[in-house]
């Protein structure tokens, strides 16, 4: 049976543990105190007496701290314990972990607390690679006097130290602290240990001192700053009681993956817990797609470090070209030496496109045409790139064909583990590959661009060119990727134009895109719909019954909730108000049946199989696209469009779904509001909202 595992988290920094609260670093599991890619802390043991503790229950209190009760011993000690233990558990860009020890005797209790300590600051990648792992040096500083025990690793110009505290007298060893307690009859004993987290570079500097992004201690304002978080959010009045607990629960999950990286001060999505604790191009550019109506602050922060980043120069390792936008960033060792070419990756072909949607998109929603102009450059730069590099074999669609032999990913599309690009039989397209969903995103950034540069850069001639390369961009698709004999569209073709006949959820990113002909719509929702792609939950990656389909592998037939928002989103652009409400459906019965953080994936197995959605081992949660995929059905749902200066509500709610009211739309309108209920025939009532 899997162990349960408890986690706090705070932007990239998270602390996985046992039941007890306990830490035993595993090589191969991100168990431990994380930061920056580095585990600051793998051992972190309490003991009283000598003994483990064990588990009487646990108080989540919100993403960012949480309370365990312990008594020492085994559990036929428990209804006769003289002694109980809280540990309060708190973390921000510091770990914290108060301990009470409460003598439940009229006795004097004379006890040893004692807490093991250790470091091995690896690598996050080292324990996705099993094998991969280092063997490092960890200076060890004992400090009784201080009450500090210090951990040190260094190596060359890469530094990490953890360094750990005590607010009460302690024995420090290489090994932990030692508390020597008498607690009087019915009395408590508590002391605070804090773990402040430092990240060195060239001459020993802490980067983040250097960078002015100290700040206070978690109880200064981490309560504060959700709660402001969840009031600039719209408020959902509903009568549906699951509804508003994914809601809320969607919110809440957005924050906690909010951190700042060392070049900004401003906050922005990480991909999710635990593998993608920084931040990722696609991810992020989703995520602000998802939640503009909901968390729009997150958008200009995204794209003003993005085009930071933006690719300037040709550089195979890190697969870099001028003009493209950044895939992954990380600050592990692994990355500040190469093993990984993850410092600065730019092997995605679809971050690129999806940068100037989310520029165009977000002007839509919040007026704000001076980040516009602020990132004109950028912008054209990365319409640029989709002509120049993307379109490696001038044959006009977006390929993709590493540039980093060893180390790159063969599929730098959202499908990007080796084996995701398929025909029905099995079969991979050589490469370059073009899939079909990157080519929908590059018609959308054309479409998109040429407003920007009619509407905000005065550049009307540029605007013509891409109108006219949108066009001719739509023509040669729907000629070259449709499969008229089964009447969807190729998942790729390779270098020849022979497609990759494979049928699955990329047809919703289509109908997202805009790119398909209104006429092909219903046949692709039929696809979408049928029982070979869609479980019940959700629409499968692949459909069921081709040669590789696997229900339970990650793109080969299971369901992703972000993958299912898209589908939803552009089944009703193309007005499949019906199937876009199956899918609404599925994926919060799936989030109400799984009650925490939604998962970034779950299996494809029936829902008439399994009446519980079959969770992953490898699914990471919560996930930024996975929460804010959730706000996006919402959005979908109620029908919100921005229309000039106005917002657009069509609601079409699920029978079932009962009554919604969205209040206080942020966006260029001030706030708006919309509302969407059920008749009593299951017919759902459409309104105009607007404030």
């Amino acid at each position: 049976m899997r162990q349960e595992r408890v986690h706090v988290m705070a932007g990239n920094a998270f602390a996985i543990s046992d039941a007890q609260g306990d830490v035993e670093g595993d090589p191969t599991a991100p168990i431990g105190l994380f930061s920056w890619d580095t585990r600051f802390l793998a051992h972190w043991v309490l003991r009283i007496d000598g003994e483990r503790l064990q588990a009487l229950s646990r108080d989540d209190v919100t993403y960012f701290e949480t309370r365990f009760f312990l008594v020492p011993g085994t559990a036929s000690h428990y209804v006769d314990a003289d002694v109980s233990v809280i540990r309060h558990r708190s973390l921000d860009d510091s770990f914290n972990e108060r301990l009470i020890v409460l003598n439940h005797s009229p006795e004097r209790a004379e006890l040893t607390v004692r807490m093991e300590i250790g470091a091995d600051f690896a690598d996050i990648a080292d324990v996705t690679k099993p094998g991969s792992a280092r063997n490092r040096h960890v200076e060890v500083i004992p400090d009784s006097q201080l009450r500090q025990l210090r951990l040190r690793y260094r190596r060359e110009r890469f530094g990490r130290e953890a360094v750990v505290t005590s607010t009460e007298p302690a024995e420090v060893d290489e090994c932990g602290m030692t508390f020597r307690v008498r607690i009087e009859p019915h009395g408590q004993w508590e002391t605070d240990l804090h773990v402040g987290m430092t990240v060195r570079g060239e001459g020993d500097r802490d980067m983040r001192a250097d960078l002015g992004t100290h700040r206070l201690h978690v109880h200064r304002n981490m309560r504060e700053d959700l709660r402001g978080w969840l009031d600039r959010a719209p408020t959902l009045i509903t009568d549906n009681n699951s509804l508003q607990r994914t809601y809320q629960r969607s919110l809440v999950d957005l924050a906690a993956l909010r951190y700042e990286p060392l070049s900004s001060l401003a906050r922005m999505p990480v991909g999710g817990l635990p593998w993608a604790m920084s931040l990722y191009g696609r991810d992020a550019l989703i995520t602000c797609l998802q939640t503009l109506p909901f968390t729009p602050e997150l958008a200009p922060v995204v794209l003003r470090l993005l085009a930071l980043l933006q690719g300037g120069q040709l550089d195979d390792t890190y697969e870099e070209e001028p003009g493209k936008i950044l895939a992954e960033l990380r600050y592990g060792e692994a990355a500040a030496f190469g093993h990984e070419p993850t410092t600065m990756y730019y092997g995605a072909a679809d971050t690129t496109p999806l940068f100037v949607i989310l520029l165009d998109e977000y002007e839509r929603w919040s007026g704000d045409t001076d980040l516009v102009r602020e990132l004109r450059h950028p912008a054209r730069l990365a319409l640029d790139w989709i002509d120049e590099y993307g379109d490696s074999l001038g044959d006009g669609y977006v390929r993709y064909q590493r540039r980093n032999s060893h180390q790159g990913l063969v599929n730098q599309c959202w499908k990007d583990s080796a084996e995701a690009i398929t025909g029905r039989d099995g079969r991979q397209p050589a490469l370059p590959r073009a899939t079909c969903e990157v080519q929908g995103y590059a018609y959308d950034a054309k479409r998109r661009g040429a407003r920007l540069a009619r509407q905000v850069w005065g550049d009307p001639e540029y605007a013509d060119r891409l109108e006219r390369e949108a066009a001719q961009l739509k023509q040669r698709f729907n000629t070259d990727f449709w499969l008229a004999d089964r009447e969807y569209y190729a998942l790729a073709l390779d270098p020849d134009g022979a497609p990759a006949d494979a049928l699955t959820s990329n047809l919703g990113h289509l109908l997202w895109s805009g790119i398909v002909p209104a006429e092909r719509a219903g046949a692709l929702a039929e696809h979408l719909l049928g029982p070979d792609l869609f479980s019940g939950w959700g629409v499968r990656t692949l459909a069921a019954g081709q040669r590789v389909y696997n229900p339970v592998g990650s793109h080969l037939g299971a369901v992703w909730p972000w993958d299912n928002a898209i589908a939803a989103s552009g089944l009703r652009r193309y007005h499949l108000d019906a199937e876009a409400a199956r899918i609404v459906d599925g994926m919060f019965a799936m989030a109400a049946r799984i009650g925490g953080p939604v998962p970034e994936v779950i299996a494809g197995y029936p829902r008439t199989l399994t009446k519980y959605p079959v969770q992953l081992p490898i699914a990471g949660h919560p996930q930024a696209w996975s929460s804010g995929g959730l706000l996006m059905l919402l959005a979908t749902v109620l029908g919100l469009r921005p229309c000039g200066d106005d917002l657009l509500v069509s609601p079409a709610l699920p029978a079932g779904l009962g009554q919604i009211e969205l209040l206080d739309i942020p966006g260029k309108w001030g706030h708006s509001d919309a509302y969407g209920r059920d008749r009593a025939d299951g017919v759902p009532t459409r309104r105009l909202g607007l404030s």
